[in-house]
This record gives C-alpha cells, structure tokens and sequence, in this order.
C-alpha cells in the first residue's frame, strides 16, 4: 500500500534515519503515481482514437450518401473529392469529439473496473477522482483545444467546405452520350447516336444540331459513322464524321430570312471540335461566402451582432421623424386649405369646414395614399428589423456553440468515467449502448434548444446552455455514486427490499 499521506520530514526534530525513510517513501510514491498516471492515460489514448475515428466515418459516410447524387456521374477528379472529404470531416468534430470522449471514458472505466484493476487501486488508498486526474487534464486539455478549433479552424473548414459543394453541386455531369436520344450537355450542340460501339469510341447513324448562332435549328449535320476522342489537354471533344451531309439555312440577310434559301454540303470525312470548357470544376471566389455566419469567428460575430443591433436602432429612431416630415406636415401644407387654417391641425383630428366637396375628396385621396405609403414604408423597415433580429439570432447561437462544444467535452467526460467504474464493462458492448443514448440526449437538447432561439421563443443563452444545464446535475450524481462504490445498475440492490418485504408479509 503506497502511503498518502506523510508526516513533516523537514522537521528538525525528527531523527535522520526518519528523514532518510520518508523522503524514500516520497520518491517511491511519486515515480508509482507517476506509473499510474501513465498507465491511466495509456489505457485511455486508444479508445479514445478507435472511438473518434469510428465516429467520423460514420458521420462522413452520411455526408456521401446525402450528397451522393451530386457527387457521382460528373468526372470529378479523386484530389477534388479528397478535398471535399476532408474539409468535411474538419466539420464533424464538433459532433464526433463530444461522442469520442464519452464512449472512450465509459471504456476506459469500464475495463479498469471489469479486471479489478480500479478496485486495486481503490485498496491502495486512492480515491476516484485521484485515479481520474490525469484524464481530468487530458479532458481540459481537450476542452481548450476544442473552443480554439471551433474559433479558428472550423469556420475556415466550413468556408472551404461551402465554397467547394456548391462549385461541386454547379458542375456539369460527366459527357454521356446514349444511343438514340439527343444529348444537350455541350452547350450550342444537340446530338444524338443510333449505336454505340463497344469501344465507346466509334459512332454511327449521327445527327448533330448547331445552335451556336442561337438561331434555332437551322444547322444539322448528318453521318453514316464517326469516332469521338477527347484532346490532349481535354479541352475540346474531337468528333471525326463520314460519308455525310451539312444543312444550313442562310439567314444572313432580310431577303435570306423571308425565302430561307438552304444550304447542302456533302463530305466523306469532316472534324469538329466541340468545346469542353463547361464541364470544368469552375471554383467561386469564396469571398461570396464568408458573410455566413457559420464562417465567421468569436469576435467577427461579435462585430456583426453589434452593427446589426446598431442598425435596427438607428430604424429605429428614424421612423417617426420621417413619417412626420413626408407624410404629415410637408402633405398638409400641399392641400389647398383655406386662408384661416395657418398651422397645421394636431394629429387624429381634421376640420372638413370651410370646404368645398371636390377639396374633400381630394383630401381624403390624399390621405388614403399617404395611409398606403406609410404602411408600405413600415412594412419595408418591418421586414428588414425582422431581418437583421434573425441574424443576430444566428450569430449568437454561434458564439454560443463555441463554448458549449468545450464545456459539453468536459461534461461528457464527467458522466462516462463515472459510469464506467459502475457498470464495470469493457469493450463497445454495454458502454456503447449507453454512450449513445446520452449522446442522443445530448444532441436532441441542442437541436431543440437551437431551434427555440432561432424561432426566438428562448434567448441565446438559455437555449444553448440547456443541454449543459440537464447533463451537469447528472454527471455529479454519477460522480458522487462512483466515488462511494453506488451499485446503482445492479438490479439485486433494488429488488433485495422487496424480497425482505415478501418474506416479512409471508
């Protein structure tokens, strides 16, 4: 048994062969936590990586079957897609870290506790939270890494993330050209096959519209047969036509377009070269995309929440002076008014006396038309509060995010060690089971409590910090059972009171 606790060695008192054990007992002490602290951290650090590795597959292979339809069928090039993937998956860390580090601890315990290894550490002296420190570290360590990822790595990753799905979602399906139905996919050009070789090369029966002078159809070409290669820098598709004929309609003049004369060629081999450019991954300046406020940092958030909240103000106070400076006063002393009325009369109240019946209905016209701007004009400055309020919302649920990811690392971690110790199971069986259902309650109080702020029924605050408000008081219970031995899932101790209350009735 390591001692825990040693007397003052210092003491001057104390004999020197007394100093002498003590300061061994202190060394030994030292080097076994320092032993333990390593095999603690060891046994953690590879369920900790299968787990978040098996998380984010999980999450990426979703994200493919999601965007699968965009993805396949457009000759993107492997380096594009390895991109999207990877800046993909840079998102799902918010998600993936939170699951890895619950169902790691549960495992960790778990095993621990399965091969009394905790209660051998238990029997030397040593409290949970001791045996918990250095992945107390660990999970602080990981909190902190966690907030400066999603301040400064994840909005970078989603901007990357953005800009290249929405290029990637743009681009043109691969060239596919099928027997016997007109293809459209090269602009300018409307082509159709009767049969198709085997190579995929050698074509016949071809019939191509030219719509490059945006005339309609009135040039076609006709072939018995012809071949199809790409060029060397795959900028143009070669199309080798022979034995055919070109019609062409010349409508070059005002008298071509009334007699529409036509034009016959025939050829025994013709090249045409079609243009390729369209089916190029073109990328977006991603400049567009960085107003987002999923794209933006803790105090670039903090910048745009400020200066909407400025802008709704400064509506804000507009409005009543330019409704009274257009709508009341400057329309009043355009109506012709008699002499007597110098100033205008007070708001809700109009004299009709001293006018005659046309001045009345021009009056009341008038009103009606300013009452129809004044509505038009607050629904305009409505909308566009509406507007900015939604806004703000959505940036300060990000801000919000930011520190909920950390604390939620931490909290997770404080409910999967504890319950490891107490379920004393290892593997991905049972702790796997219950590291999902947490991890489900978890995200279904964040997408309920996202949801409440956006509709603007909770402030952001509240709404972001639920989840952390219900799982805290859970994760010191657990705590607290786990340090005193609780057999909180052992079934015997909640059915032994019925039993004694059985025989005492019998």
């Amino acid at each position: 048994m390591y001692p825990t606790k040693i007397g003052n060695i210092s003491d001057p008192s104390l004999p020197s062969s007394y100093k002498g054990e003590g300061t061994l007992a202190i060394r030994i002490f030292a080097q076994s936590m320092k032993t333990l602290h390593k095999f603690v951290i060891k046994s953690y650090i590879g369920p900790f990586f299968a787990t978040l590795f098996i998380s984010m597959f999980i999450l990426i292979m979703q994200f493919l079957w999601k965007y699968i339809d965009d993805l396949v069928g457009k000759g993107l090039e492997w380096t594009i897609i390895g991109q999207l993937l990877f800046y993909a998956s840079a998102t799902f860390v918010p998600m993936a870290l939170p699951l890895g580090i619950l169902l790691s601890s549960i495992m960790t315990f778990g095993n621990l506790s399965e091969h009394y290894e905790l209660a051998a550490l238990k029997s030397s002296g040593l409290s949970l939270t001791r045996i918990m420190y250095p992945l107390i570290v660990v999970s602080i360590l990981l909190s902190i890494g966690a907030f400066y990822f999603s301040d400064q790595v994840l909005p970078r990753a989603n901007l990357k993330m953005g800009s290249l799905l929405y290029d990637v979602r743009e681009q043109k399906a691969a060239l596919q050209i099928n027997e016997g139905v007109f293809y459209n996919g090269i602009n300018g050009y409307s082509i159709r096959v009767g049969k198709k070789e085997d190579d995929g090369k050698l074509l016949k029966d071809l019939m191509i519209y030219d719509h490059t002078d945006y005339q309609g159809n009135t040039s076609v070409t006709l072939a018995e047969s012809g071949t199809m290669q790409m060029s060397a820098d795959k900028q143009y598709l070669i199309l080798t036509l022979r034995n055919g004929n070109n019609y062409e309609e010349q409508l070059n003049t005002a008298e071509q377009r009334i007699t529409r004369p036509l034009l016959r060629t025939q050829f025994e081999e013709q090249i045409i070269r079609l243009d390729m450019s369209g089916f190029k991954l073109n990328r977006t300046d991603e400049d567009l995309f960085k107003g987002n406020y999923e794209m933006l940092m803790l105090n670039q958030l903090e910048y745009a929440i400020d200066s909407l909240k400025s802008e709704n103000a400064k509506i804000f106070d507009s409005i009543p002076g330019y409704l009274s400076k257009h709508y009341y006063i400057s329309s009043y002393s355009k109506t012709k008014a008699p002499e007597k009325a110098a100033a205008p009369p007070a708001i809700g109240t109009f004299d009709f006396k001293g006018f005659d019946r046309q001045q009345k209905q021009s009056i009341l016209e008038t009103a009606l038309s300013m009452a129809r701007s004044t509505k038009g004009y607050l629904e305009i400055q409505y909308n566009n509060v509406d507007s900015h309020h939604e806004t703000v919302r959505r940036c300060e649920v990000e801000w919000h995010r930011k520190f909920t990811l950390s604390f939620s690392c931490l909290l997770l971690f404080f409910i999967g060690a504890p319950l490891g110790a107490i379920i004393r199971r290892g593997g991905i069986g049972l702790p796997g089971v219950i590291s999902v259902l947490f991890f489900i309650l978890l995200y279904v109080l964040s997408i309920t409590g996202e949801k409440f702020v956006k509709q603007d029924v909770l402030p952001a605050w509240q709404g972001m910090w639920m989840p952390s408000a219900v799982l805290l008081p859970i994760s010191l219970f657990l705590t607290y059972k786990a340090a005193y031995d609780s057999a909180l899932f052992d079934m015997e101790t909640y059915v032994k009171p019925f039993r004694k209350l059985f025989k005492r009735g019998s």
